[in-house]
């Protein structure tokens, strides 16, 4: 079968693949040249490319892969008419920890001001910049899926404050995360008043895009942090510049981005309070290796007839 890496990005998720399907022809195109490269591939892997009706036509692939769990890109009503099966990967094991630990990086990051700190060793300087611990904050986390619950686990023992935000506040989700308090989204005013470092963890759907608007940022205390590694779209871009440029915000962690690649010239990368990652919180050996697995067990499904894992159409 012919593998179609839809896009040329995350070449690690390539490399880890090919291994596993040594009989199949593995190929990548450019995002731009997307709709002249489908046609002929049986399975399409989107790498941040939007497999919308328009590709879909260009083509006769039968599933749609994505590699990982965030789907955003893909027309599934188009799916759906055309019979193209649609699967991922779910964020949990690896991937969520992989993504967990990297959220707590970019958090310690913010707190030591570790490029500032990288600065002053090349100028010479000792003792500057004080940093602030983490210990005693209040950590908010903005959706308790998978990945929020990898970074529960990794922020109990810094003896943090934690609280939520989800769309269902149950006794259970608090008791496994360990909360203090937890609130709905349609009360997360209140949450975001007392926290000191907001960590994303939503899913992207249409409904979660542009979820942390401009009144989200104004609830949360002056100086406050914000780690993203979820996905770029459910920030308002806008409010998110204002209230990093205005100082509203102490600073913000991010992995994701409104368009990806983001573009290097990005007036918010230039903002001294930005520390950014190239999409790399999921990408790890471990993580990788285990999606791998996952993705080539579902092509090796589809070449026998037998129904993908993990499919939503």
């Amino acid at each position: 079968m012919r593998i179609l890496f839809a896009g040329d990005t995350f070449p690690e998720a390539r490399r880890r693949l090919a291994p596993k399907l040594t009989d199949d022809e593995i190929v990548f195109c450019e995002r731009s040249a997307l709709r002249d490269a489908v046609p002929g591939a049986d399975v399409v892997i989107p790498l941040m490319s939007r497999i919308d009706r328009a590709v879909m036509e260009a083509g006769t692939f039968r599933l749609v892969q994505q590699w990982g769990a965030g789907l955003e890109g893909v027309d599934l009503e188009a799916a759906r008419s055309k019979g193209i099966r649609v699967a991922n990967v779910p964020a949990t094991g690896n991937n969520a920890d992989s993504v967990a630990e990297h959220t707590v990086l970019l958090l310690l990051a913010l707190l030591r001001e570790l490029p500032r700190c990288q600065d002053n060793v090349r100028k010479g300087l000792l003792g500057i910049p004080a940093g602030r611990m983490l210990a005693g904050q209040t950590v908010c986390l903005y959706g308790l899926g998978a990945i929020a619950r990898a970074t529960a686990q990794r922020l109990w023992n810094f003896n943090v404050r934690l609280i939520g935000i989800s769309r269902e506040p149950t006794a259970q989700k608090i008791a496994e995360l360990q909360l203090e308090a937890c609130c709905s989204v349609a009360d997360r005013a209140a949450a975001l008043a007392q926290t000191d470092i907001l960590v994303i963890c939503s899913r992207m759907t249409q409904e979660t895009r542009g979820t942390i608007d401009e009144a989200a940022l104004r609830s949360l205390p002056k100086g406050a942090y914000v780690v993203n590694a979820a996905r770029g779209g459910l920030i308002d871009y806008d409010a998110f510049y204002h209230a990093l440029s205005s100082g509203h915000l102490g600073g913000a962690g991010l992995d994701v981005y409104w368009d990806e690649p983001i573009s290097p010239d990005d007036p918010l990368l230039a903002l001294p309070n930005v520390i950014a990652t190239p999409h790399v919180a999921g990408v790890t050996d471990q993580s990788y290796e285990e999606i791998a697995v996952a993705v080539a067990a579902n092509i090796d499904r589809l070449r026998r007839g037998i129904e993908p894992l993990n499919c939503v159409v």
